[in-house]
């Protein structure tokens, strides 16, 4: 039964959003990482990313991490400058001590920018967090 079904609650994962410089094509690329700040590594990570505005929405984009150490990040997917402006959603599933967590982070339309930047310790970056 959906009722005897435990959802933990998602503690120390997060999604950044950073435009940092390619030195391979001379620009500037906008990237998601996922941050792991829990004291254990997760594991068999698997993020869905799709972004959605009033006409159109994205494909949706399938990632097999694998295992994010304690305290660290990885990068996983190059956004296009023209999708910004969406509502973007990743769907964080990974296991941590054996359990299962899942958790949908999102970002408004229109707050993926340079003006909403902050500092990023655990990247250190500047750019968009969601927690």
């Amino acid at each position: 039964m959906k009722k005897d079904i435990e959802f933990p609650v998602v503690k120390g994962v997060s999604i950044a959003i950073v435009k940092e410089w390619n030195t391979e094509f001379n620009m500037e690329d906008w990237n998601a990482y996922i941050i792991n700040e829990n004291k254990e590594a997760i594991d068999a990570v698997i993020i869905v990313t799709q972004g959605f505005s009033t006409e159109k929405k994205t494909s949706k984009f399938r990632h097999m991490l694998g295992t994010i150490e304690s305290n660290d990040f990885q990068k996983f997917e190059l956004m296009q400058e023209g999708i910004l402006s969406f509502r973007n959603e990743f769907s964080v599933t990974y296991f941590l001590e054996n359990r299962l967590y899942d958790k949908k982070f999102i970002f408004r339309k229109n707050t993926i920018n340079e003006n909403a930047f902050r500092d990023i310790p655990v990247l250190n970056k500047k750019g968009v967090l969601v927690k």
